[in-house]
């Protein structure tokens, strides 16, 4: 009995143990669906606000207020177009696109990094061509987006190219005093450029899994115990069977057998 005892404890603990690791996961994806719908109503607030100057979001310290993201803000000045850079291996029209990055120095006199959109790879290392910005005085509508960390595997890129629309990187490649709290991805130029880039789709308002998947590790954490709870009935049934003295099926069968064949030797001696 003490043996049983102790084996069912064992049961026990590991269905607590896989409990404990089911609620930690489902608390995890809860807190993953709270971010998700923080950021799904961040953008039905900020993505279609009215416009602002540029300074009225974006201070003198160049900081992004998390609060401000995808808020459409105005640049007044001109495009720095020497200095364009492309961002590689972005996802747009199912290739490795090139992002357009160009300095704009707004008329404050500090340059704010403006992403023009996307063009096509190419045959090599770069797109056949580039639409060029508008020349001269320009009025330019972005959303506000953070920057982008460096890539963890450390690649680099061509000149003139850069892997990922990190900031401060981006400031050592620019003259002038670069804003790296921020860049902003256009909404419209006056005047227009030439040509066309591909434009950015609007961000998706899907929650995602995160609610069903934390329902499911809650679900897994009370299957673990009926499971447990099966195997220790299932012991119990089978050792009162034993105490009991009820014969097993296999037992009865083989008595019937055997009864048959003394019937059968009966048939044959009359």
């Amino acid at each position: 009995m003490s043996q049983r005892l102790l084996r069912w404890g064992v049961y026990v603990l590991i269905a607590i143990g896989f409990a404990i690791a089911c609620v930690f996961l489902s608390n995890w994806q809860f807190e993953r669906n709270e971010t998700r719908a923080a950021q799904i109503e961040l953008v039905e607030q900020n993505y279609d606000a009215e416009p602002v100057p540029l300074a009225d979001l974006v201070g003198e310290d160049g900081a992004l207020d998390p609060s401000d993201e995808w808020r459409p803000v105005t640049l007044q000045g001109e495009y720095l177009a020497d200095e364009q850079l492309l961002v590689r291996n972005r996802p747009h029209g199912g290739t490795s696109a090139f992002e357009v990055l160009v300095p704009f120095r707004d008329a404050d006199g500090r340059v704010f990094i403006v992403d023009r959109g996307w063009v096509p790879p190419g045959d090599g290392d770069a797109p056949d061509s580039v639409p060029a910005p508008p020349e001269g005085e320009a009025e330019v509508t972005v959303r506000l987006r953070p920057g982008e960390q460096l890539p963890a595997s450390g690649r680099g890129a061509p000149e003139g190219q850069v892997p990922t629309i990190n900031l401060p990187a981006i400031a050592k490649l620019v003259d002038g005093d670069v804003i790296t709290g921020a860049y902003g991805r256009v909404i419209s130029e006056s005047p227009a450029g030439e040509g066309t880039l591909g434009g950015f789709d609007s961000p998706t308002d899907d929650p995602g899994p995160h609610l069903s998947y934390a329902i499911q590790w809650i679900l897994f954490a009370l299957m673990g115990f009926i499971f447990i709870g099966y195997i220790i009935r299932t012991e119990i049934v089978k050792h009162r069977e034993e105490v009991e003295g009820v014969p097993s099926p296999v037992k009865v069968s083989r008595r019937k057998d055997h009864d048959a064949d003394v019937e059968d030797e009966l048939l044959d001696v009359r």
